[in-house]
């Protein structure tokens, strides 16, 4: 054998083991898990389409601090306002599926809207479920100075005086708007919807009396009720709260009854599993630990977690919940 057949050789075998490792990386690439151990080595970042200070903004801001400190990497919240959290939707929707975008959002983006706009930017059904950070119960508040201070009590004057009490809301297709016709076709009554642009405008005309009642986050309307501005008469929560075990819930007068202002996080379609399996596990560490804890509970938040699978389950009962609603109620956007 000549020396430039052995030279030859031995090229050919040097590339035969470059495109055999390249082929065994692709396939560790290709296997679950993959990818998961070094995420994140960049930082993160965790679309809000909502306004900066309220509960939507302030929860994941919460647990980001967290997450930062244990990845060592920053988690940045980006807030990407407008169309009731479509826009926002929209752009984490179209992101790199790679874990380094994800998407934290109440209701309405994910389970509501897409029952009211004929078209949407995204397909909220293709998210990746990863985990419910925590749970804000809607509440029933009125004015102060209405005389009747039950749910029993406000449904009977409703009943002997139909469309006669004005319900405020934070507008046409909101969690506010639905939990107060959820309210009306269970207890058989009818009000006269007063729609606002958001909570504060609405529970300004509510302490003025401009209007009778709301259905409202309660970590928002809840100050107002320990400032004496506004009597609390149940909370939408299938058992009693811990935190305010003397108001009794919606559900022990109208059986079912159940509304909540949820925060989940989910990840833009066909992010890998191991990713997010990752960022589930992540999260449900942070919900576990007594400051996080403390400072959902003044947000009048408890913590959910759970497992992506459960997510999904839950956003699920979400969308048939509200979709029953919005038809019933043949609810329509202006």
């Amino acid at each position: 054998m000549t020396l430039s057949c052995i030279v030859g050789s031995r090229r050919r075998f040097a590339r035969g083991c470059i495109g055999a490792g390249l082929a065994l990386a692709a396939m560790l690439a290709a296997l679950p898990g993959a990818g998961a151990q070094d995420y994140p080595s960049r930082p993160v970042k965790i679309i809000v389409p909502f306004p900066a200070g309220g509960t939507a903004d302030v929860m994941p801001r919460v647990i980001g601090e967290w997450l930062s400190r244990k990845w060592a990497q920053p988690v940045v919240v980006e807030n990407r306002t407008g169309a009731a959290g479509n826009i926002g939707a929209e752009a984490a929707a179209k992101a790199e599926p790679d874990g380094y975008t994800l998407l934290s959002a109440p209701p309405p983006p994910l389970v509501i809207n897409q029952n009211l706009y004929p078209k949407l930017g995204f397909d909220p059904t293709e998210f990746v479920p990863i985990v419910i950070m925590g749970r804000v119960p809607n509440a029933l508040v009125v004015n102060a100075k209405l005389p009747f201070n039950s749910v029993a009590e406000l449904i009977a004057y409703a009943k002997a005086n139909p469309g006669k009490l004005t319900s405020a809301t934070q507008g046409n297709g909101t969690t506010s708007h639905l939990t107060s016709e959820l309210f009306q076709m269970m207890a058989d009554v009818k009000f006269q919807h007063v729609p606002y642009r958001g909570s504060a405008p609405a529970l300004t005309d509510l302490v003025a009396g401009s209007v009778d009642l709301m259905f409202d986050n309660l970590g928002v309307s809840l100050p107002l009720v320990k400032g004496g501005q506004l009597k609390l008469l149940g909370v939408a929560t299938p058992k009693r709260m811990a935190s305010l075990p003397d108001v009794p819930t919606i559900a022990e007068t109208l059986p079912g009854f159940e509304s909540a202002a949820w925060f989940a996080i989910v990840a833009p379609p066909k992010t890998p599993q191991a990713v997010v399996d990752k960022i589930n596990a992540d999260v449900n560490e942070a919900l576990r630990q007594g400051d996080i804890v403390q400072r959902l509970a003044q947000l009048s938040a408890e913590p959910i977690g759970g497992t992506p699978q459960a997510t999904a389950a839950y956003m699920r009962e979400e969308i048939e919940r509200w979709h029953k609603v919005i038809k019933a109620a043949n609810v329509k956007l202006d």
